[in-house]
């Protein structure tokens, strides 16, 4: 394909990120006002608000549509992949068994797709980041190098063992940048995040009023209270005995991340793991946003599993993640255009994000990248086919 001119160039960005955002635009132009002002930062920023340019780019007919041909077949184009696997979306959490883990923490955009995709748009944006830190080219080159290596080699030692789900980035296994976030995370409290989003009035948590917070009318609080109580039954039995599911406070929220402009969200307090003021659970409840992958891939296989966005998320992530959030899950909300699938998660107290800026020499750059190449489970399983639900 000939190299585009500048301004055909720009057409395409244009046409890419209207196509992509043009209905969130119009429900929070504030948000994508905030959003755009943020990618126009620098090239990283930019480059991590846009996916589905990255997608329109290696995906049929696009820019790049050959790069992976001879390392992909009919069954390697079609795993789940992370769909958005940027330098930023990793950072620490609180398995389901109790472990302090480092992993990817964004499955927004998880899909079906290459296996090369994630590889692809990780290197890239490792790149950009190296390149804002002033790195040479021939660095940048090794540190790619490095990642992709360390991929291969934890993919082969999944194939020789039986349980794919055991290796992860722990506080007994992990080093440098990624060792600090963890001892971050370790200091981190259920209690400290409370006291930071709720107040106790006659003995009971509330969410506190706060900038982002939005009251909700009795209606919509009774919609919210119903589609929690159908989200109840997406979650696996094993994973419910141990925790009280009973509503405290519900309100809305704004004011997420660059990848989540325009997309509404409620925050669900519930009682939690006991009747104790400090072991109350804080839930997000997020709509499902179009997978930047499903924009490029023709699957009707794929297309037709999914109920709706929440339920691909979630979905997703459990296939992706070992030992996944014991409170992921879907479910479904009335709104303006009809019902709409929402990603329930609970926002952990034990999140501490990576920090580039503080890893500026080659060597501790290559400690990190050599982990970050390691998933820690990568399914290449794909149930089958269901038809959807309609309730």
């Amino acid at each position: 394909m000939p190299e585009p001119s500048p301004e055909e160039r720009s057409d395409i960005i244009v046409s890419t990120l209207l196509e992509a955002f043009e209905p969130l635009m119009q429900a929070d132009p504030h948000g994508f006002r905030i959003k755009f002002r943020k990618m126009a930062r620098d090239p990283f920023a930019f480059y991590r608000g846009t996916a589905c340019l990255f997608y329109a780019d290696v995906g049929e007919g696009g820019r790049y549509a050959d790069f992976d041909r001879d390392w992909v077949d009919a069954e390697s184009a079609r795993i789940w992949v992370q769909g958005d696997l940027h330098a930023e979306n990793f950072g620490t959490y609180l398995d389901a068994d109790g472990r302090l883990v480092f992993d990817v923490n964004d499955f927004d955009e998880a899909y079906l797709g290459h296996w090369t995709w994630d590889l692809a748009r990780f290197a890239a944006s490792l790149a950009l980041l190296c390149w804002q830190k002033a790195l040479p080219d021939e660095v940048i080159d090794d540190l790619v190098g490095r990642y992709v290596r360390a991929y291969a080699e934890q993919i082969e030692h999944y194939q020789s063992v039986a349980d794919d789900t055991e290796w992860a980035l722990t506080l007994g296994t992990a080093e440098g940048a990624v060792l600090d976030a963890l001892h971050r995370a370790k200091l981190l409290t259920r209690f400290g995040m409370l006291e930071s989003m709720t107040v106790v009035e006659d003995y009971r948590r509330r969410f506190a009023d706060a900038t982002g917070v939005r009251r909700l009318p009795d209606d919509e609080v009774q919609a919210v209270r119903t589609a929690f109580d159908a989200y109840l039954d997406t979650l696996p039995e094993t994973r419910r005995g141990a925790v009280t599911f009973d509503v405290l406070d519900v309100i809305g929220r704004s004011g997420f991340g660059i990848g989540s402009a325009g997309l509404p969200a409620y925050s669900i307090l519930i009682e939690g793991f006991s009747q104790a003021l400090d072991n109350d659970v804080v839930l997000s409840m997020k709509l499902g946003n179009v997978a930047a992958p499903s924009r490029v891939v023709r699957d009707e296989r794929a297309a037709g599993y999914f109920e709706h966005h929440g339920h691909r998320t979630a979905t997703s992530q459990r296939a992706l993640q070992a030992h996944a959030d014991r409170f992921l899950g879907w479910a479904i909300l009335p709104g303006s255009g009809g019902s709409a699938g929402y990603v329930v998660s609970e926002v952990s107290p034990y999140e501490a994000d990576l920090d580039w800026d503080d890893v500026t020499e080659p060597a501790d750059l290559a400690v990190l990248v050599n982990q970050l190449g390691r998933p820690r489970r990568r399914s290449t399983a794909w149930p089958t086919p269901s038809p959807r639900r309609t309730s």
